[in-house]
């Protein structure tokens, strides 16, 4: 495909990850800092110097803290911010997008507040200039780390039309990312935002020192909420099964690289929330969006024990202890029972 003028907002692990291998694609690509000093440094040094530090940046990529800069004139932007952050971009954004553009959002959550995914954000402030069908999601088992290592990576691209999935799909597919189309944007999202609560409780087992049944418990069960969540909102069964659904969840719960998982490690041990986002340099997607899951569990009616459990842990000041006991003295069910 012809080389296209593409917008990358934020700056972060993926953000960056994701710029540098569309560079390499021939892609004419614009990374936008939020920190001026931070853009600086990229452009002096070719070296983000806060995230990803090994990585050499090619002198091709363009880094700004000019937002007209990144976005004038693109015929394709990603949103690589924290999730609740979209809303104030896209509105500052606006100003310069148009009918043809393509919108990606590769940032995994769900508002608080409105209780809206990624891309239900973008298209309630980008419409009607951009049409939904013009915005999507790029979504999976997907470490940065391990991308700009080259290990064979694997995700899922879905939009509001299936033309747009597909575009973003020969965009962004290289010999290092594999990219499947999926149809069902919400149960895509549903399952990328929700399993980040899902790898603090996988955490959380951790810093207890609790073993690999747990663990296994945890993934689990916690694919049966997610699925039950889902499910309660349209989104389509087969969703859970894939990347977005069970791949997701298990790289997020298992691996050293997730902030979540980290975040509920710390839980675990003891720390406050308070305490460990404050020596943080990254956002821990999934501590917002417990919230904003466990309004639409109420909303929905849907039961989500392992959510409430993570909720009472990070805002209510429940001990891990405590918590698991009364997971392991709740009623019997019926395992095949997903709607139950």
């Amino acid at each position: 495909m012809h080389p296209r003028k593409i917008g990358i907002f934020g700056s972060g692990s993926w953000g960056t990850a994701l710029a540098v291998g569309l560079v390499e694609k021939g892609h004419n690509v614009t990374l936008w800092a939020r920190r001026e000093e931070a853009a600086e440094t990229m452009r002096q040094t070719h070296h983000n110097p806060d995230y990803l530090r090994d990585m050499f940046l090619p002198p091709d990529l363009a880094v700004t803290h000019d937002l007209t800069l990144a976005a004038l004139n693109k015929e394709m932007w990603v949103i690589a911010t924290p999730s609740q952050a979209i809303r104030a971009l896209a509105t500052t954004l606006k100003p310069y997008a148009s009918k043809k553009l393509v919108v990606v959002s590769v940032a995994k959550g769900i508002e608080n507040g409105t209780l809206l995914t990624t891309s239900q954000v973008l298209t309630s402030v980008l419409a009607p200039v951009v049409p939904h069908s013009h915005i999507g999601v790029l979504y999976g088992p997907s470490h940065a780390e391990e991308v700009v290592q080259g290990m064979p990576t694997t995700v899922v691209a879905a939009a509001g039309s299936l033309g747009t999935a597909q575009e973003i799909q020969r965009t962004f597919m290289s010999k290092k990312l594999r990219i499947y189309v999926n149809p069902d944007l919400l149960g895509v999202e549903i399952s990328g935002s929700v399993k980040n609560v899902m790898a603090i409780a996988a955490g959380i087992s951790d810093g207890v020192g609790y073993g690999d049944n747990t663990k296994a418990a945890i993934l689990t069960r916690g694919m049966a909420e997610i699925r039950r969540l889902g499910l309660a909102m349209g989104a389509r069964p087969e969703t859970f099964s894939g990347l977005a659904g069970i791949g997701d969840l298990v790289v997020t719960c298992m691996s050293r690289h997730s902030r979540n998982r980290y975040v509920g490690e710390q839980i675990g041990k003891g720390r406050t929330l308070a305490e460990i986002e404050a020596q943080m340099n990254m956002v821990a997607e999934g501590v917002r969006t417990t919230q904003s899951v466990m309004e639409l569990a109420r909303k929905l009616h849907v039961e989500m024990p392992i959510t409430e459990a993570v909720h009472s842990l990070l805002f209510e000041g429940k001990k891990p202890q405590e918590v698991v006991m009364h997971l392991m003295s709740r009623a019997a069910k019926n395992e095949m029972d997903w709607l139950g």
